[in-house]
């Protein structure tokens, strides 16, 4: 069987940790893994890239709206 990254086949420790609040979240996993620097370091590139796309395609929505209103 693979596990992604390596992973345990059974991830209950995020499972553990959420279960305390209630709901996880990405501190979660990102505590989990906070020794394992490589995959550290790859988490945290791929979130401020989610964080940047999500700022550009904010910069080029177009309010159909107000577009009927200038026609």
């Amino acid at each position: 069987m693979m596990y992604g990254f390596g992973d345990d086949p059974n991830a209950h420790k995020a499972q553990d940790i959420g279960s305390k609040r209630g709901k996880l979240s990405v501190d979660d996993f990102l505590y989990l893994i906070r020794k394992d620097l490589p995959k550290l370091n790859r988490c945290t590139e791929l979130l401020s890239m989610q964080e940047e796309l999500k700022q550009a395609r904010k910069a080029f929505e177009v309010d159909e709206e107000k577009l009927g209103t200038l026609e």
